[in-house]
């Protein structure tokens, strides 16, 4: 199968795998459930994924990856970390709280092997955190932040960025953000982070 019509067939596929998820929950949703609703034959979903938990570790990692590439792109000429975590900020609110991000924490939750939580840790926190980490280090050897430990930095941040919101969006006590919300709150978490770690 060609790149592009590959491409086109797993969207689809995950597409229709969220649908099901947001309306059966993690435990009601089957191969065979999403092969049918996709159009697709259970061998297709079989081969690609292995099994449903492989299926939803696809979606977690491609979730995570629009924030992974923009941590991981080299800065534009001229732009500081702080440019950087205004980009950053909007986009990593939008993607934790979006319906998708929700819906696979939902899963993660009802998942008793805990595998799927453990991959969300991995493509997630696990693996942006490190990234955010360089940002901050870089700011912090151009003096225009001052901390001890970068983790602890770093946590300050996604702390500050998002507080409690995620867990009241999986709970269903908060609505989807608006771009505006997300623009908001990230310029106020970097606001506090810089008047807390200011040199």
């Amino acid at each position: 199968m060609r790149d592009e019509n590959r491409m086109r067939r797993q969207s689809q596929i995950e597409t229709a795998a969220y649908e099901m998820l947001e309306e059966k929950g993690y435990a009601g949703t089957s191969m065979q459930g999403i092969a049918r609703r996709a159009r697709a034959s259970n061998e297709t979903l079989y081969n690609w994924y292995g099994d449903k938990q492989g299926l939803f570790k696809a979606l977690v990692a491609r979730n995570a990856a629009e924030v992974k590439a923009l941590l991981s792109a080299e800065p534009s000429p001229g732009e500081d970390g702080f440019s950087i975590l205004r980009r950053l900020g909007p986009r990593l609110l939008g993607l934790l709280l979006g319906n998708r991000a929700v819906a696979l924490n939902r899963a993660a939750a009802a998942d008793p092997s805990g595998e799927l939580g453990e991959a969300i840790a991995r493509a997630g926190r696990e693996t942006v955190v490190p990234l955010l980490e360089k940002v901050l280090d870089d700011l912090r050897r151009s003096g225009q932040l001052a901390f001890e430990r970068t983790d602890e930095a770093a946590s300050l941040y996604v702390d500050l960025l998002v507080g409690d919101l995620q867990i009241r969006r999986v709970i269903g006590r908060l609505q989807a953000p608006t771009d505006d919300f997300c623009e908001a709150r990230s310029e106020r978490a970097l606001a506090r982070l810089i008047a807390v770690l200011k040199p």
